[in-house]
């Protein structure tokens, strides 16, 4: 697999129809959270501006864990039956090919578990290959959850699923951590899109979000990831707010580059600055 795809609309969909077909063959609503890039757009419901897509599937299984090796067994058949294989490197990384795009859609698997390291692997009992990379600040998408439903077509038929995604603080707070760890511009780009667009009414909403489910979770990395955050939207020219500016005119190029840019640094200062000087 090389690189990273294009983020697309059509990939977004993509990613949608593999994730029905997991939970489909699941049989009911898995315990597993969605946190990745299919999370902004249901935050994001009445904005105006579409998020760009992905064609990840990010989900945070804590809660998969906390039921035991039933479910862990349970899920690998689902993924396997849904037409995933993993990845002969990563146990918590799987692929299946995508109808209508050159691309494989990715089904992430993560973890937050005190008494391991971060970043190792946590091999799941009673499975063949199936696991969860342990990222730290993950656990807060397990804590603020959401039930939504999605609709896509397996097969001949249309079917509608039940899912558990990151609330507005979790997904914040999750998506943070996954940015100070991997540095990517899609991460900055979802965070500052969701701050800017999300359906409680902006980055003041979204901390005040955030204080009233974690407030007391904040201290230590969950505050360096927010500093880190900040200095990365500090300015037009911080590759936070430039990664966000240049994803939004490939999607909405009619729109003005300084407004985007500006909007960009101001909603992450706020957000930021109300968590970090509470």
């Amino acid at each position: 697999m090389q690189g990273e795809p294009e983020r697309t609309r059509i990939a977004r969909r993509a990613a949608e129809t593999a994730l029905v077909r997991v939970v489909h063959h699941y049989g009911s609503r898995p315990e597993f959270v969605v946190l990745g890039g299919l999370v902004p757009e249901l935050l994001c419901s009445t904005s105006e501006f579409s998020h760009t897509g992905t064609t990840d599937i990010d989900v945070q299984v804590d809660l998969e864990i906390a039921s035991g090796t039933v479910n862990a067994r349970r899920l690998e058949r689902a993924l396997r039956n849904a037409e995933f294989e993993p990845d002969a490197e990563h146990v918590w990384r799987w692929a299946a090919a995508s109808d209508g795009i050159p691309a494989f859609v990715m089904f992430e698997l993560l973890t937050d578990l005190e008494d391991q390291p971060g970043e190792a692997t946590v091999v799941f009992d009673d499975c063949d290959t199936l696991g969860a990379v342990n990222l730290r600040g993950s656990r807060f998408a397990s804590r603020d959850l959401e039930v939504r439903s999605i609709t896509a077509r397996v097969g001949d038929d249309r079917r509608t699923v039940e899912i558990n995604v990151a609330g507005l603080a979790g997904f914040l707070l999750a998506k943070n951590s996954a940015a100070r760890t991997r540095r990517k511009p899609k991460d900055w780009y979802d965070l500052a899109f969701v701050l800017l667009h999300n359906d409680e009414g902006g980055s003041e909403a979204a901390a005040r979000s955030v204080l009233s489910k974690f407030e007391n979770d904040l201290p230590g990395a969950p505050t360096t990831a927010l500093r880190e955050l900040r200095a990365n939207f500090v300015d037009s020219k911080a590759q936070g707010a430039r990664a966000y500016v240049a994803q939004m005119l490939v999607d909405h190029p009619e729109s003005d580059h300084a407004t985007l840019s500006a909007e960009a640094v101001t909603a992450v200062d706020v957000f930021c600055g109300l968590l970090l000087e509470r």
